[in-house]
This record gives structure tokens, sequence and C-alpha cells, in this order.
């Protein structure tokens, strides 16, 4: 295959997936965003308890 071939083969493969637009019904960005945040927060806090000795 070629690199050409196989950019299209790609791009007719996403087009096809953007018809649904890839959002579920029940995933809020918000709550995705809001547990993200805390997770984040948390592994900073857990990283600054190991490093003590600075």
């Amino acid at each position: 295959m070629s690199l050409h071939s196989t950019a299209a083969n790609l791009v007719t493969l996403a087009s096809e997936g953007a018809e649904h637009g890839g959002n579920h019904e029940s995933l809020s960005p918000y709550v995705t965003g809001v547990g993200a945040f805390i997770a984040l927060m948390l592994l900073l806090w857990i990283t600054t308890r190991f490093n003590r000795d600075r």
C-alpha cells in the first residue's frame, strides 16, 4: 500500500465516525473535567508527600 492510499483510507474511516459525533448522551464534559482535575490534584498531592527531602 502506498502512503496516498493509506491516507485516503484513514480519511474515509474518520469521516464515517464523524456522523455520530463521538459524544455519549450520559457523558457530561463538566463531570469529566472535574474528575480529571481531582485526579491530577490527587497525583500532585501524592507526589509532594513523597518528595519531602527537598
